[in-house]
């Protein structure tokens, strides 16, 4: 299956930067390993907050720092993106996989927001960049996989991007309504 170009530069693109945030996440994550006083540049205010995150067990739930999961997860789909806008067909269970492999991360996702609002009550600006970006990829991949297929599948691949959004919408009234006597203190 040989990807689009305009999708396969939009994967390229979100990939790209979900690697690079796990990649600063991951070096800011060590830095602090290697020094406890060390303040991540990613720790803006009491709410935008990385270093009381990664402070957090939540960091690192399989025994090692979270980012390291999007640092790999990431470079295999920065690949297959590069791959995709190249022209090269990869076969549909390579699409799958990812797909898999996105849909995994999204449900890691669900739960470290959960997390990050209601157990640890900060945000991590780079982990929101991944939050933000990985149902776009999700959305690319489900379109290759699935667009103008009939049934479920096809009406899944119809509405991708509604779900996205609708994702998007939750997720920052989720935020608002978590920390809305800081933002409010804001204006």
């Amino acid at each position: 299956m040989t990807a689009r170009p305009r999708p396969a530069w939009l994967l390229l693109a979100a990939t790209l930067l979900g690697w690079l945030s796990a990649l600063a996440l991951t070096i800011e994550d060590f830095k602090l390993l290697k020094d406890p006083s060390y303040r991540p540049s990613c720790s803006i205010n009491p709410v935008l907050s990385c270093g009381s995150v990664m402070a957090t067990d939540q960091a690192s739930v399989f025994g090692f720092p979270n980012p390291i999961i999007g640092a790999v997860g990431f470079s295999v789909a920065v690949t297959i993106a590069v791959l995709a806008v190249a022209g090269v067909g990869l076969p549909r269970w390579f699409w799958g996989g990812l797909g898999i492999g996105l849909v995994a991360g999204m449900g890691f996702i669900f739960w470290l927001i959960f997390q990050s609002l209601y157990r640890i009550g900060a945000l991590c600006p780079y982990c929101m960049v991944v939050w933000t970006i990985t149902p776009i990829c999700l959305a690319v991949v489900v379109d290759h996989l699935w667009g103008g297929a009939r049934g479920i599948a096809g009406i899944i691949a119809q509405w991708r991007w509604t779900v996205v959004v609708v994702y998007y919408a939750v997720v920052l009234l989720l935020v608002f309504l978590k920390f809305q006597d800081y933002w409010l203190s804001l204006f």
